[in-house]
C-alpha cells in the first residue's frame, strides 16, 4: 500500500465521488458482517419460538420487515460503491495516461528511440489500466472489505460472549490468523509473476506494432508464415505468465475456506459439548462464515496490489525519467533570430564513452546554404539535432545569434527552425491541418501558396476532397513524393530563418525533384540552411561544404575547393557519380 501512497493524488479531482463510495463501502460491510447474523439470533428466533398468546401475523410481518430491509439497505450501498468507484476508476486511467504521455512528449529522443515502440505504447495502456484498476480496487475494497470483516468479528464477539463467554469467541475466531499465512505466500508468488506477465505483454504488442509498420516488406519477403509463428510464441509465453497468476491466486480461496471450515469444524464441537442454543450456533457459524468471505476478498486485493506494484514498476521506467531537455529556469527573450549558428568545441555521445562528434568548432554564418557530407555514421544528423536541441551537447555549446540554445525557450527556439526529413510524418488528419502544423494562425490563402511554392497545390486541388482529404496513418493514403512535397509546403508555411533539409527531395521522381529544387532556391534566400545530404546533387548550390569523418569536421569549404583538396570528399563524389 505504502508503494502506491503517492498516486493517490490522482483520488483528489474525484473526492466527491470517492467519499460517496466509501461511505457505502461502510454501510455494506455494517450491514453484511453484522447485519446477517443479528437477524439470525434475534429476529428469527422471535417468530418460530412459541409464544403464549401467539403473536399476531401484523407483529410478524412487521418483524420480518426487517430481512428485506437489510438487503435492500446493503444492495444499495454494494450499488454506490461500485458505481462511484467505477466513476472514479476511468477518471483516474485518464489522468494516468494524461500523465504518461505528457512525459513521453517532453523526454528526449535518445529515450524514446531506445525502446520498442509497442512496448511503451503497451506501459501507456495495459500497465495503467492494470495500475487504475488496483486503485480503483484499492479505494473499494480496501474501506469495504475491512469494515466487512470488522464488524463481522465484533458480531462474533458479542454473540459468542452473550451466549458461551469469552471461551467460545477466542475458538471462533482463533482460525482467522491462519489465514494471513497462504495471502502472504500467494502474495510473493504474483509479484514476481506479474512483472514477467506485463513485460511479455509488452512484447506481444511490440510484435504487432512491428507487423503493422513492415506491413509491405512481409508481403514483399514471404514472411506471413514467420511473423505468425513468431506472433505465436510470444503469445505463447504470455498465455505461460498468465497461467501462473491464475494457478496461485486461484489456489488461495480453497485454501482459504478450508481453513474455515476447519473452524467451523472446531466451533461446531465446542458448541456440542458446551449446550449451546441451535439459534446462537446457527448465529455465531453466519458472523464466522462473513468474517471469511471478506479474508479472502482481502487475500484476492493483496494479490492486485501486487500486479499493480509490477505495473508501476513498468509505469516508472518513463514517469521517472529524468527529462534532460527543458526549459531554462530563466530564459532569453528572443523573437525572430537572424541564424547565425555557432558550434564550440562541442562534443555529444549516445552512449557514455562512445562520442560520435568530437570537439566540433565551426561558425556558419547566417544566409549560408550549408551542405554535411561524408560516410554514414560520420555524425552529420547528429550535427543536425543539436540545433533545434533534439540531443543535448555532452561538452561544448550551440549557439545562435550568440545566445546558447540551452538558455531559450523550447518553443521559441524550434519557432525558428524548419525541418523536413527523408521520411517525413504525416498524421491522420486533413491535409490542410498537416500543412497547419506549419504555423497554426495560417489562413486559407497561406497555406495554398505554400502549396504553390512546394508544387503540391495541383496535386492536392485534384483529390476529391482537396485540402480537406484525410491522409491515412503516417501519410498512408499518398504518394511519397506528395508526402515530401506536403512537408516542403509545411517548411514554405513556416518561412523560419534556419532550415534543415535532411535529403528532403530524395522521394521525388526526376521531374519533381527538379521543380523542387528551383523551389528550395526560393525558399533558401536570406535564411541559413543545412542540408544533410546523401546525394550530391542535392548539395550543387550550397555555398559551404562541411566534410565529416568519424565525429569531426576534416575540411570545409565549396565544392571545387573539397574536390581538390580533401580526398575524402573527392572518393564520395567519384564514387556516387560513377553509380549514377
Amino acid at each position: 500500500m505504502r508503494r502506491l501512497r503517492p498516486y493517490f493524488k490522482y483520488l483528489r479531482t474525484v473526492r466527491g465521488p470517492l467519499v460517496v463510495a466509501i461511505l457505502s463501502g461502510l454501510i455494506y460491510g455494517a450491514s453484511s458482517g453484522a447485519g446477517l447474523p443479528l437477524l439470525v439470533q434475534y429476529v428469527f428466533p422471535k417468530i418460530f419460538t412459541p409464544a403464549n398468546p401467539p403473536l399476531p401475523l401484523s407483529a410478524v410481518a412487521l418483524i420480518a420487515a426487517g430481512i428485506p430491509l437489510v438487503f435492500f439497505l446493503r444492495a444499495l450501498s454494494g450499488y454506490l460503491n461500485g458505481y462511484f468507484t467505477q466513476f472514479a476508476g476511468v477518471r483516474i486511467l485518464e489522468a494516468l495516461r494524461l500523465d504518461y504521455f505528457r512525459q513521453l512528449q517532453v523526454l528526449p529522443l535518445s529515450f524514446v528511440q531506445g525502446r520498442q515502440t509497442g512496448d511503451l505504447i503497451s506501459r501507456g495502456l495495459s500497465d495503467t489500466q492494470q495500475l487504475q484498476f488496483t486503485l480503483t480496487l484499492v479505494a473499494n475494497d480496501g474501506i469495504k472489505q475491512p469494515a466487512t470483516l470488522l464488524s463481522a468479528l465484533i458480531a462474533i464477539a458479542v454473540l459468542a460472549v452473550t451466549s458461551q463467554g469469552v471461551t467460545l469467541a477466542l475458538i471462533c475466531l482463533a482460525a482467522v490468523p491462519l489465514t494471513v499465512f497462504p495471502i502472504r505466500y500467494v502474495g510473493r508468488k504474483v509479484i514476481k509473476r506479474a512483472a514477467q506477465m506485463q513485460s511479455q505483454l509488452g512484447s506481444v504488442t511490440s510484435h504487432f506494432s512491428e507487423n503493422l509498420s513492415a506491413a509491405r516488406e512481409v508481403r514483399a519477403f514471404c514472411l506471413e508464415e514467420r511473423e505468425a509463428g513468431r506472433f505465436a510464441a510470444a503469445c505463447r509465453a504470455l498465455i505461460t505468465s498468465q497461467m501462473k497468476i491464475v494457478k496461485y491466486a486461484q489456489g488461495l480461496t480453497p485454501a482459504i475456506e478450508v481453513l474455515s471450515a476447519l473452524g467451523i469444524a472446531v466451533t461446531l464441537v465446542y458448541a456440542y459439548g458446551s449446550g449451546l442454543k441451535l439459534e446462537s450456533f446457527v448465529a455465531v457459524i453466519v458472523a464466522l462464515y462473513s468474517s471469511y468471505e471478506p479474508i479472502k476478498k482481502i487475500g484476492a486485493l493483496n494479490n492486485e496490489l501486487k500486479r499493480g506494484t509490477a505495473a508501476l514498476d513498468r509505469l516508472e521506467v518513463v514517469l521517472h525519467e529524468p527529462v534532460t531537455i527543458a526549459d531554462p529556469v530563466s530564459p532569453v527573450r528572443i523573437g525572430r533570430l537572424r541564424g547565425d549558428l555557432a558550434f564550440e568545441r562541442v562534443t555529444f555521445a549516445y552512449q557514455p564513452g562512445e562520442p560520435v562528434l568530437r570537439g566540433v568548432t565551426i561558425a556558419i554564418p547566417a544566409g549560408t546554404v550549408c551542405a554535411l557530407v561524408g560516410p554514414s555514421g560520420a555524425g552529420k544528423t547528429t550535427f543536425a539535432n543539436l540545433v533545434p536541441r533534439f540531443y543535448e551537447a555532452t561538452a561544448g555549446r550551440v549557439t545562435i545569434d550568440g545566445y546558447d540554445v540551452r538558455a531559450m525557450r523550447l518553443a521559441d527556439l524550434r519557432r525558428n527552425i524548419a525541418l523536413v526529413s527523408q521520411e517525413p510524418v504525416l498524421f491522420n488528419d486533413t491535409i490542410h491541418a498537416n500543412l497547419l502544423l506549419g504555423r497554426a494562425d495560417a489562413t486559407r490563402a497561406e497555406v495554398e501558396q505554400a502549396a504553390h511554392d512546394a508544387f503540391a497545390h495541383d496535386f492536392i486541388s485534384a483529390l476529391p476532397k482537396g485540402y480537406d482529404t484525410i491522409v491515412g496513418e503516417r501519410g498512408a493514403l499518398v504518394s511519397g513524393g506528395q508526402k515530401q512535397r506536403i512537408a516542403l509546403a509545411r517548411a514554405f508555411l513556416r518561412n523560419a530563418p534556419i532550415l534543415i533539409l535532411d535529403e528532403a527531395t530524395s522521394a521525388l521522381d526526376g521531374d519533381s525533384e527538379a521543380a523542387i529544387q528551383a523551389a528550395l532556391k526560393k525558399l533558401v534566400v536570406g535564411k541559413t540552411v543545412l542540408i544533410i545530404a546523401h546525394r550530391f546533387s542535392t548539395i550543387r548550390d550550397a555555398s559551404k561544404l562541411l566534410v565529416f569523418d568519424r565525429g569531426e569536421i576534416i575540411a570545409t569549404g565549396t565544392h571545387a575547393e573539397l574536390y581538390a583538396s580533401s580526398p575524402l570528399y573527392k572518393s564520395l563524389y567519384d564514387r556516387q557519380s560513377a553509380n549514377a
